[in-house]
């Protein structure tokens, strides 16, 4: 080599110099500083043979898979499935409807996945008031905001309500 530094390989790898650490060798007198209990202290269950702490002990509080609410039987109202009944929507704000289409343009499911907003198939889309909208665009979304909607409509545009054919069979009935 031109440095004169020798070649690394397999036979010269070792750890960086103070990296590590000799094996604390505990019960050997008490000169050492873990002799007699071996750094264990006096008595109780973490000085006896075997004793480990679980990955979930909190020193004796209640854990926290106790503090957890309990979803059992069908008496207690916190065991409601509550989970099947959670609106899902995706957020549209009026920033990035400002940001992305053009004046006079017509604001669709399709032109919003092409564009890069509410990707998501299947989950209905919610036009949120979060920034301005200074063009009149035709928007056609699941929901719109009340602020949302007086917006886009103060703008010169107008919100146009997707009605799916689940949802409207459930209506009717």
């Amino acid at each position: 080599m031109a440095d004169g530094s020798e070649r690394i390989g397999l036979h010269n790898l070792q750890p960086a110099p103070g990296s590590r650490r000799p094996r604390k060798r505990v019960g050997r007198g008490e000169g050492s500083g873990t002799g007699k209990t071996s750094g264990r202290g006096q008595k109780g269950w973490g000085s006896r043979s075997g004793a480990k702490r679980r990955a979930r002990f909190e020193g004796g509080q209640n854990p926290i898979h106790m503090r957890m609410r309990k979803l059992r039987g069908p008496h207690m109202k916190k065991s409601m499935p509550f989970e099947p009944f959670r609106t899902r929507t995706q957020a549209v704000n009026l920033l990035d409807l400002e940001a992305r289409f053009e004046s006079g343009a017509s604001v669709t499911p399709e032109a919003l996945k092409a564009k890069g907003l509410a990707t998501r198939k299947g989950i209905p889309i919610k036009v949120l008031a979060k920034g301005e909208l200074s063009k009149p665009l035709t928007v056609h979304a699941h929901g719109f905001s009340t602020a949302a909607r007086a917006a886009i409509e103060g703008a010169g545009g107008s919100c146009q309500l997707i009605v799916d054919v689940a949802t409207a069979g459930a209506e009717e009935s």
